[in-house]
């Protein structure tokens, strides 16, 4: 039997790869019509302030607008239209920049607040759920991870909102969420549709970020860009499974990250092993998707508040963000919305979590300090090299 005729791609950015010609076509076609191979500009420093305001693994994102969306330059429709007839019958589609869950691009004032500078480890998860189980807590899973410094992955929403108020506490501090909004009742049990009302966003406690609040931290101060860093993705920037038919996935190597890809899986990375965004916070790209509080809508972009939006009022679903090991760099994006019923799980959703600024804080906080992006700590981050 003869073997398919094959090609040697090398795109601008010196990737090379090796292909079948009928996808190699559909490459080289999707590379016209959307610019990719061409070299593109230095990228630029984030709009960022150079001081980070931390509370223990905090840190502070300051109040402020910023355009929530997928701010690319979509594809022409009728150019696109041309690439997917072509490709219909390829086993792997193109993704692009075309969801019209991300539109339209639109201005979203959010408070100030705190979210975590990393994941939540599997040793952090372990601390404060076994605090819990013998305080009145009840859960729909244990929890799992491949380290102590590994996030923790396997855990639903309802599970990641009880951690909190659990959390919260743990340390003196109010909870969050209610099982009415009459807000008299803690959540501690079963699985229990919460809406905005249920929720104490005044309080000093422990929360799931919003989805605006997520998408604000992620993009580190960047306007206008694809990723918190730019515009491309690499397994140096990230820990995501590579593929060479998304035109701005540029990784030298393909498939999950060889540094993680190990045994059965699942191949999470350290928390932090890359470098952090322009606030300061590390993986809000990859490793695991992480549970926001929002409920989600396709459509609600369209009709979302202006100030500090918290979600549609009803659905079946929540929004997960950020994409995971085991996600293509499609997920990746600031702007990438996805979703599961609160009671999912998998070896790929986990979450972090936020703070209102502002509030008292428990005794076993750590005082708030200003720190520069050059100190120690910073200059010490651990960088994943392929």
């Amino acid at each position: 039997m003869v073997g398919a005729a094959l090609c040697r791609v090398q795109n601008a950015g010196s990737s090379v790869w090796t292909c079948k010609a009928s996808t190699c076509a559909y490459i080289v076609l999707l590379a016209l019509v959307t610019g990719c191979g061409k070299p593109t500009a230095t990228t630029p420093k984030p709009a960022a302030t150079n001081a980070m305001v931390t509370v223990g693994d905090m840190v502070l994102i300051p109040a402020g607008p910023f355009a929530m969306g997928n701010c690319m330059k979509p594809v022409k429709p009728k150019i696109l239209d041309r690439v997917k007839a072509f490709v219909k019958r390829q086993p792997q589609p193109p993704l692009l920049d075309d969801n019209p869950n991300e539109l339209p691009v639109h201005t979203v004032m959010v408070s100030a607040f705190y979210i975590d500078r990393y994941e939540v480890t599997k040793e952090k998860w372990d601390e404060v759920y076994n605090w819990a189980i013998t305080n009145g807590y009840e859960f729909d899973h244990p929890g799992r991870g491949t380290a102590p410094d590994h996030p923790v992955h396997t855990v639903n929403w309802y599970d990641c909102v009880k951690w909190c108020n659990a959390r919260s506490e743990k340390e003196g501090l109010t909870p969050c969420y209610y099982t009415t909004a009459a807000q008299t009742e803690v959540y501690r049990i079963g699985q229990i549709i919460l809406i905005n009302e249920c929720v104490n966003w005044a309080t000093n406690g422990y929360r799931l970020p919003t989805e605006a609040e997520w998408e604000k931290a992620a993009r580190g101060g960047f306007a206008g860009r694809r990723f918190p860093w730019g515009d491309t993705i690499t397994h140096y920037q990230a820990n995501y499974c590579s593929i060479a038919a998304i035109r701005y996935d540029k990784s030298w190597t393909r498939g999950n990250h060889p540094n993680f890809a190990g045994g059965s899986g699942p191949y999470t990375s350290p928390v932090g092993s890359f470098n952090p965004n322009g606030y300061g916070v590390y993986d809000m790209a990859g490793n695991v998707f992480e549970w926001c509080w929002d409920g989600y809508d396709g459509s609600y972009y369209a009709s979302s508040p202006a100030r500090d939006a918290k979600g549609p009022v009803s659905g079946s679903f929540r929004v997960l963000r950020g994409g995971s090991w085991y996600a293509r760099a499609y997920y990746c994006r600031s702007a990438s919305r996805y979703r599961g019923t609160p009671d999912s799980t998998d070896y790929y959703y986990g979450f972090r979590l936020s703070l209102p600024a502002g509030q008292p804080r428990g005794a076993s906080q750590m005082a708030e300090r200003s720190r520069t992006s050059g100190d120690a700590e910073h200059r010490n981050r651990r960088e994943a090299s392929p």
